[in-house]
């Protein structure tokens, strides 16, 4: 059992990181194309990574041997709207980071740390109180790395908060249906949705070349098949066995590497306050950790 939940923190921990450095390829992706445009390109990229892998691999859409037909429909209806949400979290997400850092956007991401224990309340999910300690430190870290000094948050941080709450949905609705389907399914249905609808807002308000579309081709490559076709998929098969709440926290260490990539990569500024910020967030990670451990 304990190998069991290491192995599924160091899957999410993975997906933290690459999801972080993402932050990066899509700041640098739209300095060539549309925010929607690049979303849809990514989005069926990952969708295509995932196809060799549903084909040669022996699977079964839903694990539960004693589902009925309307339990089959409704997890169903719940992988769609799995898509729908990642829609309107990367919608909002790639939208504000036209206007906000990549550092800042990833902690103001992370604030689905604090939402999903909160949500997790009402849907009769209990948490000890040292979870809610742990929430009150990535909180707090939070803070530090995206509220500036004189309490101003800036348009793309708005944008970006919002997306915090699809992500908050999102991971609640995973954490539920991972261990009752096949994880590659459930992820090329939530890609492939996202990506038309992507595709549709694109055509609609965005300009589509496919010259632009090749220069930001490396951004597009990271962002498809490390991001989306790598990273969300970790996070399905991981979610098979880790907490909402704890599956939470570890996720939201996107952030610190968020911050990461924008310093090393786009020279973004790291000040003592997002330090702070950055030791807070692990410290968080730390305290979850420890009450999982002593549970053992």
């Amino acid at each position: 059992m304990q190998h069991s939940k290491l192995k599924s923190d160091l899957t999410l921990l993975l997906a933290a990181i690459i999801w972080g450095f993402a932050f990066v390829a899509q700041r640098v992706g739209m300095e060539y194309i549309g925010p929607f445009t690049y979303t849809a390109v990514r989005f069926a990229l990952g969708t295509l990574v995932l196809v060799p892998f549903l084909i040669f691999r022996k699977h079964k859409p839903f694990k539960g041997m004693n589902l009925s037909p309307a339990g089959r429909k409704r997890l169903i209806l719940l992988q769609i709207i799995l898509g729908l949400l990642i829609f309107g979290g990367v919608s909002f997400q790639q939208y504000g980071l036209q206007f906000t850092t990549a550092g800042n956007a990833g902690f103001i991401t992370g604030l689905y740390v604090v939402f999903v224990p909160i949500v997790g309340l009402f849907l009769g999910q209990k948490n000890h109180w040292i979870i809610w300690g742990g929430v009150a430190l990535a909180a707090a870290g939070l803070y530090f790395l995206s509220v500036k000094e004189n309490f101003t948050v800036n348009t793309g941080d708005s944008f970006v908060f919002i997306c915090a709450l699809f992500w908050t949905a999102h991971v609640l609705i995973v954490g539920y249906i991972a261990p009752k389907t096949d994880p590659i399914r459930t992820a090329m249905i939530q890609f492939f949705i996202c990506s038309v609808l992507s595709f549709i807002v694109a055509i609609i308000w965005e300009e589509i070349q496919l010259k632009s579309i090749l220069s930001a081709s490396i951004p597009i490559l990271y962002g498809g098949v490390m991001s989306v076709g790598v990273a969300y998929t970790l996070q399905v098969v991981a979610q098979q066995k880790a907490h909402p709440a704890y599956a939470s926290i570890i996720l939201s260490l996107e952030t610190v590497f968020a911050v990461i990539g924008g310093w090393l990569i786009l020279q973004e500024p790291l000040t003592s306050r997002i330090l702070l910020g950055c030791a807070l967030m692990l410290a968080g990670m730390v305290v979850v950790q420890l009450r999982r451990n002593l549970r053992t």
